[in-house]
């Protein structure tokens, strides 16, 4: 068990357009997916490099390698949000013929290359995305999508053990049909003085969170321990490169680097986590900040003794 050394962890969410489909288009996100598939190797380079390990948490319908293999690994009992647009069902992405055909939704290859890392733990996105706060959907769904989750993972070499909800939507009702299913651990929601939720003052507390030394984001490990899963509850999002606050990076970085510092003298966690195409443009600028977290934590890990731990590892 981690508690004797601070811990870092690192965890992305792995979805490419899957994730996006619902509030953009490709005209106008496509270079940021496109720019994950690069930015993934790049990034799994720099974790071998420092020895850092990462959870890569995977939407399963990226599994699929054609339109076959989405029919066949697609529960039959699907998604009823009442707003009909979420669900990925409804849609024309189902036309996949091959990852070289349709770059934006399936990822096979990639996640080869993942699961043949050992800085690398797989975990689940869900299969289709599921948003388990929305109206209309249902538990019995949810057990449905999760357990196509696991089968296409299975079929493909994987036990799935960490699970991060897709939009951090976590619902507790649901945790139990999780642990049923095999999970061991999720991503709970940091625990902040100002709300998660997407309202215009929340908004700007987490933009100055980013900067300024406004909360806490640290945690014992004595605080994972759930009544059916291990909460590795997030610490902070990793905002990626910003031209037009660029002049702030240095801030950003300063406030990342204080709160590893904090974990490792005072032997708690630290969870950071981003999506891939956070990274898929600007790519040098945050691969560049990347390393120098990166070499933070190498200086922390000699002085402190601070460890890197996937999710499913922080609980032995």
């Amino acid at each position: 068990m981690v508690g004797s050394k601070g811990a870092f962890i690192i965890s992305l969410d792995f979805e490419l357009f899957w994730g996006s489909r619902d509030v953009t288009t490709i005209e106008k996100y496509g270079a940021n997916i496109l720019g994950a598939r690069t930015a993934i190797p790049l990034m799994i380079d720099l974790f071998e490099k420092y020895g850092a390990r990462a959870t890569f948490a995977i939407v399963g319908l990226l599994f699929c390698k054609t339109k076959e293999e989405i029919k066949m690994y697609s529960p039959e009992l699907k998604p009823g949000y009442t707003k009909r647009s979420l669900s990925p069902y409804e849609d024309n992405y189902f036309d996949i013929l091959n990852e070289n055909d349709d770059p934006y939704h399936s990822a096979a290859e990639l996640i080869s290359r993942l699961k043949n890392s050992p800085n690398i733990e797989v975990g689940s996105h869900t299969f289709c995305h599921y948003y388990c706060w929305e109206k209309g959907q249902t538990i019995d769904e949810f057990e449905a999508d999760i357990k196509a989750a696991k089968d296409i993972a299975r079929d493909n070499g994987i036990e799935l053990k960490s699970i991060v909800f897709p939009r951090n939507q976590v619902n507790e009702d649901y945790l139990n049909v999780c642990a049923e299913h095999g999970f061991t651990h999720y991503r709970g929601n940091p625990q902040m003085f100002y709300n998660e939720d997407a309202g215009l003052s929340n908004r700007i507390m987490r933009l100055m969170d980013s900067y300024l030394n406004i909360s806490d984001t640290t945690y014992y490990v004595e605080e994972t321990k759930g009544l059916f899963m291990h909460n590795i509850r997030a610490s902070r999002f990793l905002r990626p490169y910003s031209p037009s606050l660029a002049w702030l990076e240095w801030l950003k970085l300063k406030r990342i680097k204080n709160e590893m510092t904090s974990a490792a003298k005072q032997h708690k966690i630290y969870h950071l986590w981003w999506h891939p195409h956070n990274f898929g443009i600007n790519q040098k600028q945050n691969l560049d900040m990347l390393e120098n977290i990166l070499k933070h934590f190498s200086f922390l890990s000699s002085k402190y003794g601070l460890e890197v731990h996937t999710m499913g590892e922080v609980i032995n």
